[in-house]
């Protein structure tokens, strides 16, 4: 029987180096001798992608509802799950996901400021049982990462929004990062080098003994 595989998440405001930690736990998997599928949210599959677009994209023409957003956000997040991170895990392969969950509920749920309760009714009927073994929360100052966004070329439509509304989302980032266990905070505004050692240093400590234990 192939034993199940883990699923790591990384998590963070524009800016916060999502994508340079992703590269720091894939390779610290790979010398695990690990195989790993990599994803992200909203995307990972050909009509997630499209709906990524739709959530993205800049358009003029149409506002698009928070709501609506949220929508999007759980139909891309239903299509992944099904189509490659459960098939995935199930296979004994590691998963490591460019956000998830805690996204929806840190922008759409603190920033949006929707209801928490159709949240959670959507997060319990798309979800299921299927909950990250380990999320890495890059914390950094709103403004300090959008800046960072800035320097990368032109900004998408969330990072278009108001600085208030990243206040809101890093506060409810922290809020759930506070109270759940396999969430490990990091650092943002470090060296790189040092963010990098504080998420190898998470890695060891939750999920090491697993391996070889």
């Amino acid at each position: 029987m192939t034993k199940a595989g883990k699923f790591i998440v990384v998590e963070g405001l524009e800016g916060a180096g999502k994508s340079s930690a992703m590269a720091t736990i894939r390779n610290w998997l790979q010398q695990q001798q690990l195989t790993v599928v990599c994803t992200r949210e909203p995307g990972g599959t050909p009509l997630a992608e499209k709906l990524r677009t739709l959530v993205k994209q800049v358009d003029d023409t149409e506002l698009l509802a928070p709501e609506t957003e949220l929508l999007l956000m759980y139909a891309a997040r239903v299509q992944l799950l099904t189509n490659v991170i459960r098939p995935a895990l199930a296979n004994g392969n590691w998963v490591l996901a460019d956000r998830h969950d805690m996204s929806s509920r840190a922008y759409q749920g603190g920033g949006r400021q929707l209801d928490e309760q159709l949240i959670n009714n959507l997060r319990q009927t798309v979800l299921g049982s299927t909950r990250p073994d380990l999320t890495l929360y890059l914390d950094i100052d709103p403004a300090i990462g959008l800046s960072r966004a800035a320097e990368r070329g032109e900004l998408d439509r969330i990072e278009q929004e108001q600085l208030a509304f990243f206040i809101r989302t890093r506060q409810k980032y922290q809020q759930i990062a506070a109270t759940e266990p396999d969430i490990v905070t990091i650092d943002a505004a470090m060296p790189l080098a040092e963010v990098q050692q504080a998420i190898v240093a998470a890695l060891n400590r939750h999920l090491l003994g697993g391996l070889h234990g």
